[in-house]
């Protein structure tokens, strides 16, 4: 028996909040506004299963109809010559043209999910609100090797040199100087099932600095030890250009010639010539900027590196955690993973994000408060820029919570990591192991998926149990205060202590940065930061360090 009842996930945030908009047949649940669907446990039709639970994401049907690759113009027909495409592979994957523009279907199972049209003057467009997904996907099905490319006719290229087992990104590379370009790789996610069993994957994007860009994000989500790199020929930036400038042997000794990226723990020195190259041309380059000047000074952000917070309780090191990831998100459209037990229920955690992103408070007071319109603009905001591990507290293991975040990175770019707080974890570990080894184990492994990921993580972690001083005020305490081990500090790359002054709510809070592994991203220093209680917020004291 169907039944319908108001949604739990949107009814909230919607004006007619009584809007009937579920509906159930007792199993499973669907909502028709918002797309939050799932299974009811154990048949209990009150209760919503979190496990199960997936929101399906419609996307627009393509339904007009495809013409025929006759309808290619004659001035349609000369550019593909000249790119020395044929017309065998134009039939096969039913290019065709209408009203003055190149058609490139998109094909899923047989099905046309997206048009690409592009003009002889380079002028793209992809149909509104249509699903994302790599040019030429259907070609890929049950193959153990594909090929990447950044373009259409890249693809063609590869075909016509006897590669069919190719794929196009459909939005093409990022420009090297964008921080906004992490949307741009949804269709990633959309693809995950296809790309799931393939053992080999060749990276064969453009040779320019926005196809590196585009060449290490694929890496960095695809995995590294599945993905070789192609290097073009000497004047040839792109796969039809080297088809052109050449012949298809030319082509297909570039594709042979393709190396293995680096596999974690083996390496030689040729594997790192182009970083070499890079750092004597450019330098070393610090990390991402906090978003607070004085910070900055001691401590920025850097890609690949674990940073352990603590400080003693209610001295704010999750308050300032949180605004320094709502900063790289605003500033630098970083996304971000958040394994935060100890901030539950959710919707309280998520509401304190809300008001520092907003600077006004959740909750009514003395100040004004944000408007519903507001809150709603907020939790968009967040939607794009966090997800947030919340595993059954049978699972609450770093493997666990590594492997969440590894599939976060795949489907959504993630770039940052919080773990907060450590004694929230799970950490069982076998009779014989000393505490202080598992902890070492332990952070050998967020180190290890750091680097290889490029995601940086934060772990806050408490110290001991620490004693007021003779004015009734705790010391600062350093890593090796921190309950367990020793290994908080040697084995972290950076290391903050947040301090606050409980008898002085007024005074600023202070950031002890007492570890820095590399000088171009920090150095050991204090420095001090205004906070508003009400907000969440943290500023620049005007008192410098």
């Amino acid at each position: 028996m169907q039944t319908y009842s108001t949604c739990p996930k949107c009814s909230d945030e919607r004006r007619k909040s009584n809007k009937k908009c579920l509906s159930s047949n007792g199993e499973v649940f669907f909502c028709h506004h918002c797309g939050y669907s799932g299974r009811h446990k154990e048949g209990n039709s009150n209760y919503f299963s979190e496990k199960e639970r997936t929101v399906v994401k419609t996307y627009r049907t393509i339904d007009q109809e495809i013409p025929s690759t006759e309808s290619l113009s004659d001035d349609a027909n000369e550019f593909f010559e000249k790119r020395q495409i044929t017309k065998e592979a134009l039939k096969r994957n039913k290019i065709c043209f209408k009203n003055n523009e190149i058609m490139f279907p998109y094909f899923k199972d047989g099905e046309i999910v997206n048009i690409k049209y592009r003009t002889l003057n380079k002028e793209y467009r992809q149909e509104k609100d249509a699903e994302k997904v790599f040019y030429g996907l259907d070609d890929i099905k049950g193959e153990d090797t594909i090929i990447i490319v950044e373009g259409e006719i890249d693809k063609l290229a590869l075909e016509v040199a006897g590669f069919k087992n190719v794929i196009s990104v459909p939005d093409g590379a990022p420009s090297p100087e964008s921080n906004m370009y992490e949307t741009k790789f949804k269709y990633i996610g959309n693809c995950e099932e296809r790309l799931k069993d393939v053992n080999k994957i060749i990276i064969a994007v453009d040779s320019d600095a926005a196809g590196r860009k585009l060449e290490a994000e694929l890496i960095r989500r695809l995995e590294p030890e599945r993905c070789w790199r192609v290097e073009w020929t000497d004047g040839c930036k792109d796969a039809n250009d080297v088809l052109v400038k050449q012949d298809v042997f030319g082509l297909w000794s570039c594709v042979e010639a393709s190396k293995q990226v680096p596999v974690e723990g083996l390496f030689t020195v040729e594997d790192f010539s182009a970083e070499i190259d890079s750092l004597y041309t450019d330098g070393l380059k610090g990390g991402t900027s906090t978003g607070w000047l004085t910070v900055d000074t001691c401590y920025t952000v850097s890609a690949g590196e674990v940073t352990v917070v603590t400080g003693i309780p209610s001295h704010g090191k999750s308050a300032w955690l949180t605004a320094l990831i709502i900063n790289l998100a605003s500033e630098y459209r970083w996304k971000f993973a958040v394994f935060s037990p100890e901030n539950q229920p959710m919707q309280r955690f998520i509401s304190s994000i809300a008001a520092n992103f907003l600077d006004k408070p959740f909750r009514e007071g003395f100040t004004t408060r944000m408007t519903k319109g507001e809150l709603g603009k907020a939790l968009d905001w967040i939607d794009e820029h966090f997800v947030f591990i919340l595993p059954p507290d049978d699972c609450l293991t770093i493997e666990h919570i590594l492997s969440k975040t590894r599939v976060a990175v795949t489907r959504y770019g993630v770039k940052g990591l919080i773990i907060d707080p450590w004694n929230e974890v799970d950490h069982s570990r076998p009779s014989r192991q000393a505490e202080t080894e598992y902890i070492s184990d332990c952070l050998t492994k967020i180190r290890r998926f750091a680097r290889k990921y490029q995601v940086h993580i934060w772990i806050v972690a408490h110290p001991t149990k620490l004693y007021k001083d003779n004015n009734g005020k705790y010391p600062v305490p350093t890593p090796y205060d921190i309950s367990g081990s020793a290994h908080f500090r040697n084995k972290a790359d950076n290391c903050i202590t947040v301090w606050r002054d409980l008898m002085n709510e007024e005074r600023e809070v202070e950031l002890h940065i007492q570890k820095v592994r590399f000088r171009e991203v920090g150095k050991v220093g204090l420095v001090k930061l205004c906070f508003d209680v009400v907000t969440g917020r943290y500023s620049n004291s005007v008192y410098g360090n």
